[in-house]
């Protein structure tokens, strides 16, 4: 696993725009602004490109590659087109798989079931209808979450709707793969869930 996935705290920041087809945020250390990865939608087709202007936007494929600044792969987030429910593949910095995600059907909020490589679930992700407030829990127990409401040092990087801190428990170790895929579903909250 990359270290830049060892911390515990992210500022994510999406890129807005008007005439924005492809998915791309930065994420910074929310306590001293350095910027630690970029994530980039570097191979959108023509179609898929006009298709994300349209209502079947939350349909179209994705495939998202997570790098630091410097170019290093971190980890790469794919989903081929989806008719209903989304069925995301998460891979390490190697290209190769450590798991996924799969939408949970009539979920209020929106819901993921994160699931390692043999299918197993390792947590789910929840979210509140009502507001940017998700959850990644197992058995109870809270093992990270993404909200809008900061209160630290970098609060001032909260200029814009778009931003979110993503807190990971320090209970889920460094060298974790968990941790790849719950950075995956950050961005996935976004494509996925909150888009519609």
């Amino acid at each position: 696993m990359h270290p830049a996935l060892h911390r515990n705290m992210f500022l994510v920041k999406e890129h807005v725009g008007m005439f924005k087809a492809a998915n791309n945020y930065d994420v910074f250390d929310p306590e001293t602004g350095e910027e630690i990865l970029h994530c980039r939608e570097p191979r959108l087709g023509p179609i898929t490109r006009l298709l994300r202007f349209t209502d079947y936007k939350t349909m179209t494929p994705f495939d998202v590659q997570v790098t630091t600044p410097s170019g290093e792969p971190v980890l790469g987030v794919h989903r081929g087109i989806s008719l209903f429910l989304s069925k995301v593949s998460v891979v390490d910095e190697d290209d190769e798989p450590v798991g996924g995600f799969k939408q949970k059907l009539f979920s209020i909020g929106g819901a993921f079931n994160v699931l390692g490589l043999d299918g197993q679930e390792l947590c789910t992700l929840k979210g509140k209808w009502t507001g940017w407030d998700f959850r990644f829990e197992h058995s109870g127990q809270e093992l990270a979450k993404v909200t809008k409401k900061w209160s630290g040092m970098g609060k001032e990087f909260f200029t814009s709707a778009d931003n979110y801190i993503l807190q990971i428990s320090e209970d889920v170790p460094p060298e974790n793969p968990l941790r790849i895929l719950i950075m995956g579903a950050v961005f996935c909250i976004d494509m996925v869930l909150k888009e519609h």
